[in-house]
């Protein structure tokens, strides 16, 4: 600010209020100041803001960087935090990077506020996390009286199930998410949708990752007979469980079709045209930015439940029942 006062030759004082938006300054000295500040280069220290002040209307963001859903949201929070007042400090957790290291690194931000995407190892669930306003969005589940902002998963499935039954599938195999957030509802919705339409079940264990999908796959392959659909636990897995089938000469829908859940950027490539369930990463972010600011300012506000509403996307992944 003193390189900007010099330059201009007024006080630092005043370079000081027009930076700060603060009154006291004519609206021509506020475009002298900023041209000089933008020409010189120079940013306002949003740290030292911090310490001056009293809030530091940050909040931080716990996450993964390889879950193509969590990059979705995050994205979204971006716009909807600085729209609410809040800037996000991120936080991502890696094999690294452990849950512990990643919050002290978020707390000494002075953040007022945790969203919790991910848990470290990929975890349905979460504890030891700080105990400030948390709301949990998409991921694993900690506290049960903490804010909750999710998917709809028994919805989401059951749209699925409903499309493949439509389309004349009986043999309809779940390629699970394993031990991963949300991986038991999804398994539960589709045992309790299969069961409703007097389907035998078929769960074969696996994960949320490509790679898990393939060994799926590969298990699949091995059987005397390929179900007729397979519904994955999310895109990621449904890619692996694609990719394999097609390289071992499965001809995918004619022999067997394939979906996942999400609508991640990898369901919309050319080559996977995946049949799935989208949600609105935006909806989703907005309902979480609402309810974790809405706790900062009201500690005893009513726990927030928010399901959104999945929508069925279908693609080229899927297809009619061959006769069997």
């Amino acid at each position: 600010m003193k390189d900007v006062a010099d330059h201009l030759g007024v006080s630092r004082q005043l370079v000081s209020l027009v930076l700060r938006d603060l009154p006291g300054a004519s609206e021509e000295t506020r475009r002298r100041v900023r041209a000089a500040a933008e020409e010189l280069g120079y940013h306002p220290d949003d740290s030292a803001r911090v310490l001056r002040g009293h809030r530091s209307r940050r909040l931080g963001v716990l996450f993964t960087m390889r879950e193509p859903f969590e990059v979705d949201l995050v994205e979204e929070l971006f716009a909807g935090a600085a729209e609410r007042g809040y800037a996000l400090v991120l936080g991502p957790l890696s094999a690294a990077r452990s849950q512990r290291t990643v919050l002290a690194e978020l707390l000494g931000q002075r953040i007022e506020g945790l969203l919790v995407l991910a848990a470290e190892g990929g975890s349905a669930t979460i504890d030891d996390l700080p105990g400030i306003p948390l709301v949990q969005l998409g991921g694993p589940r900690a506290l049960e009286t903490a804010d909750d902002v999710r998917v709809d998963d028994t919805a989401g499935i059951d749209l699925l199930v409903e499309h493949l039954a439509g389309l004349g599938h009986r043999a309809i195999t779940h390629v699970s998410g394993g031990d991963g957030p949300n991986a038991r509802e999804r398994r539960l919705a589709y045992e309790a949708a299969m069961e409703r339409r007097g389907l035998a079940l078929d769960v074969v264990p696996a994960a949320f990752t490509e790679d898990a999908g393939a060994r799926a796959a590969q298990d699949l392959l091995a059987r005397k007979r390929l179900p007729s659909a397979i519904l994955a636990a999310n895109d990621r897995c449904a890619a692996g469980v694609l990719g394999t089938l097609v390289r071992a000469g499965v001809r995918v829908p004619a022999d067997v079709s394939v979906a996942g859940f999400d609508d991640s950027s990898i369901a919309r490539l050319p080559y996977t045209q995946m049949t799935t369930v989208r949600h609105d990463p935006a909806r989703l972010a907005g309902a979480a930015l609402d309810a974790i600011v809405r706790r900062i300012d009201d500690p005893d506000a009513t726990t927030v439940r928010h399901l959104e509403p999945p929508l069925l996307i279908v693609r080229a992944s899927t297809g009619p029942a061959l006769a069997r």
